[in-house]
């Protein structure tokens, strides 16, 4: 071939980018009910941006936010049935069939966010995305809710006393549900696109969930108080279908994996750069904020009974190693 020949078709080739001639395409659906403004979509775009660079185009990611494609048990039901390719939602909600998840969720079981990413990022968080193999899902990374707190429109919430008689949306997590019996309070598990309609129609009187999500999700307009209580922390698990994943070729699964995991890290980055900046807007939106809450008197209204109860279930192998994790 001649060199102005070749260098035309390597000019060709180059301006085609990813779309190389005979290349097979494959175009896979992900789908959350959190809102478009969130951090976890915007990292959903970028993980989407990123696989299609490390697979030269031949792995297309459209992702589908608040809910078009479902709530969150659908999403997954779709997901381990094949007809989502991927999909990410709180760890509350793949516990209700990998139950030993519910580690995650034990509260006041974190003390930092160092130490929540030194265990999910780790042996302890590899095994955990493993367990969702039994379920036709591959576990792809652990990427952030928060930690959580709790906004409500009857009064601020210092102490578990000042849950007595509340109504609150809580995630579907039997962890999450026995900790608000416990401190007083009544929970009513509710899917998440649900939530704000509730808590306007007085359906419900408070949620839980962190600075970020709230202010998404607008619950400050229809809520009076946000008190800082960060009694339990939320991972959100990013998972496909297990045959989907299978059926792709060794290097398109890891840039898949790695894109993951790098997306996991750009997202917490974005949940710690804004936080201030989001709860700053809410007080200035009218809502009144304890920003100090003393952890002390729910941890000992809770004392050990939602660990003991998993304990007793799954040993304390899993929370002997998040606690040896501590920073």
């Amino acid at each position: 071939m001649k060199r102005p020949v070749l260098l035309a078709c390597l000019a060709v080739a180059a301006g085609l980018g990813s779309a190389l001639p005979g290349a097979a395409q494959t175009t896979l659906k992900m789908a959350h009910t959190l809102p478009a403004s969130d951090t976890h979509h915007l990292a959903a775009q970028r993980f989407a941006e990123a696989v299609k660079q490390r697979t030269n185009g031949q792995i297309q990611i459209e992702v589908h936010a608040g809910g078009a494609l479902g709530n969150d048990p659908s999403i997954l039901q779709n997901l381990r049935l094949g007809a989502l390719d991927m999909g990410f939602t709180g760890n509350p909600f793949f516990s209700s069939f990998v139950p030993k998840l519910n580690v995650l969720d034990l509260p006041y079981l974190f003390t930092s966010f160092e130490h929540v990413y030194r265990v999910v990022d780790g042996p302890v968080g590899n095994q955990l995305l493993a367990e969702l193999e039994q379920h036709q899902l591959k576990g792809l990374a652990f990427w952030e809710i928060g930690f959580r707190n709790i906004t409500n429109s009857k009064r601020p919430i210092l102490r578990p006393d000042d849950l007595k008689g509340i109504k609150i949306r809580t995630t579907p997590n039997p962890g999450h549900v026995a900790a608000f019996q416990a401190l007083g309070a009544s929970p009513a598990p509710l899917a998440f696109p649900e939530v704000y309609l509730a808590l306007q129609n007085g359906t419900v009187d408070a949620q839980e969930n962190p600075i970020n999500l709230i202010y998404a999700s607008k619950f400050f307009e229809v809520q009076k108080h946000l008190s800082l209580t960060q009694h339990a922390y939320t991972v959100s698990v990013v998972a496909m279908n297990l045959a989907k994943f299978s059926s792709l070729a060794p290097d398109q699964q890891r840039a898949i994996l790695e894109a993951a995991r790098e997306a996991a890290v750009q997202q917490r980055k974005m949940n710690r750069d804004i936080e201030g900046e989001n709860l700053a807007k809410m007080k200035q939106a009218g809502l009144a904020v304890v920003e100090k809450v003393d952890p002390k008197p729910f941890q000992d209204a809770l004392g050990d009974k939602i660990k003991k109860t998993y304990v007793d279930r799954f040993g304390s192998d899993l929370v002997d190693a998040i606690d040896k994790a501590k920073p």
